[in-house]
């Protein structure tokens, strides 16, 4: 019996095989090789074909298949994980009407603070604990007023995921932490944010059914069986956005419980058990995965936008040419913690949430030409990375956050024991490494969803705790100086 989890993200999609009885991996692969397109056409903009999504996938799932051996009809379930944010619009034959506009896209940035004046910062903060930002809705009021005739025509909006599963399944729907994570969530009326709709000028037709996140939410069609490979009636049971779900992967499911991961952009993701929100509206609150009217369960999420692709921009532009990662954090860890003066602000991907949706581009800082060289560059940019989550995790520390201990898949950034170290030393917490991803943990997710497990303790019973890092006291004073000459250093452009 096993499980099948995807994962949808901007650099590749990724397909996992679970065996639901060991809760190992047994096959895992990704698509494509090198990262997926990024259609820019201005500045600030962000989009990619779904239907690239989709090739992805089906190349992922052939891989996984052909290594494994196993008869597709051995899988009972299906999960999807997704990268968050994105607008996928459809007409009424389902048919995809523009490329998405996803995650790392900033034009919906003006429509959300202009809203976020209308509407009244207490309404939007207290209804929809966010201001209304540059999410789904606001990226969906650019295309209302630049493309009117496209407009028109859109039956129903979908998130990334909800994409996916209606590839799948051909059941168009999405869910409570979907919607929240569009700011299409009220959570004082508990039901779709109508006072958001209806100034932004959109009918509540848009949109899809509402589904419980852990449920049968449709089954594997015909068609896509033959596409992919897989056998016909699979149940899809579960799906959620990359970072609540990177939290399901790591069995953070309780109040105080701490996530992160740093992958092309870069988020510390802590659940909290009471609503609550920051009046600046610098991190994100989304219902979690396991948020039920009953429950509270909501993630506040710091986010930063340029976190691995800073460090991939460093490898392709400064680093010596053929050097690999590995090899670039050894030449990182030549320059000593706070890369003699050297700052790197990591914000070139877009605009900040965590700068209140300011995009001030990445910049560097305090270069001397004689005296420093490509290993201070190199140890700044990781070190910029860590100080901007350590910027954020301020802010959730003010909202009552408590970040003692963080759990973390052993991938992207995490692979570096520079990046380990440097975020370990500078907020104080204990980093934990496990391994898993979050193909896995939507596999997971699909188990609880279609019974096979009886909760998240049992679905993640097997799951290995492959590190430990501790902050090392001796250079606790070293990390907060390179910290405050950083946010120094941004401070200056935030003026």
């Amino acid at each position: 019996m096993y499980l099948l989890g995807y994962d949808i993200g901007s650099s590749s999609v990724k397909a996992s095989l679970v065996n639901a009885e060991t809760g190992k991996c047994v096959s895992t692969a990704f698509y494509p090789k090198v990262e997926a397109e990024i259609i820019s056409h201005k500045q600030g903009w962000a989009e990619q074909r779904p239907d690239q999504w989709w090739a992805h996938l089906k190349q992922s799932t052939e891989a996984i298949l052909k290594e494994s051996g196993i008869d597709p009809k051995d899988i009972k379930a299906i999960g999807i994980s997704y990268q968050m944010h994105g607008l996928v619009c459809i007409d009424k034959d389902r048919n995809v009407l523009r490329p998405a506009i996803i995650w790392c896209d900033s034009r919906g940035v003006p429509y959300g603070e202009k809203a976020f004046k209308e509407i009244g910062e207490e309404q939007c903060l207290s209804h929809i604990l966010n201001s209304p930002g540059n999410f789904t809705a606001t990226k969906l009021a650019w295309v209302k007023e630049h493309e009117p005739e496209l407009f028109e025509k859109i039956d129903k909006i979908l998130l990334p995921g909800d994409y996916i599963a209606m590839r799948l399944t051909d059941h168009v729907c999405t869910t409570i932490s979907g919607l929240s994570e569009a700011m299409l969530w009220d959570f004082k009326t508990g039901d779709v944010a109508d006072f958001l709709l209806e100034y932004l000028g959109f009918s509540r037709d848009i949109i899809p059914e509402i589904v419980p996140t852990f449920a049968v939410q449709g089954h594997v069609t015909a068609e896509a069986a033959a596409d992919l490979g897989l056998a016909e009636g699979i149940p899809v049971t579960y799906r959620a956005g990359d970072q609540p779900n990177n939290a399901l992967s790591l069995n953070v499911f309780n109040p105080g419980e701490i996530a992160s991961t740093a992958g092309t952009s870069g988020v510390v993701y802590g659940v909290n058990g009471e609503v609550n929100y920051d009046t600046k509206s610098r991190v994100n609150t989304f219902a979690h995965v396991n948020h039920t009217p009953d429950q509270t369960r909501l993630g506040i999420m710091a986010c930063i936008s340029g976190t691995g692709i800073l460090n991939s921009w460093m490898k392709r532009n400064v680093a010596p040419e053929g050097i690999s990662y590995a090899e670039m954090n050894d030449l990182a860890a030549k320059a000593p913690i706070g890369s003699e003066g050297v700052s790197i602000l990591p914000f070139g991907n877009g605009a900040e949430r965590v700068l209140q949706n300011r995009e001030i581009g990445s910049s560097i800082h305090g270069v001397n030409f004689i005296r420093h060289g490509k290993h201070h560059l190199v140890r700044a940019a990781q070190e910029g990375i860590v100080f901007s989550f350590q910027y954020g995790i301020e802010i959730m520390e003010r909202l009552g956050m408590d970040v003692k201990k963080i759990h973390a898949g052993h991938a992207n950034m995490f692979l570096s024991p520079l990046f380990r170290e440097t975020l370990a030393g500078i907020s104080g917490a204990t980093i934990e490494l496990y391994d898993t991803d979050g193909s896995v943990g939507a596999a997971k997710g699909a188990g609880i969803g279609a019974g096979i497990y009886a909760d998240n303790n049992e679905a993640f019973a097997t799951l290995d705790r492959i590190e430990v890092i501790e902050p090392v006291a001796a250079d606790r004073q070293a990390y907060v100086d390179a910290y405050n000459l950083w946010k120094e250093r941004l401070e200056m452009h935030l003026r």
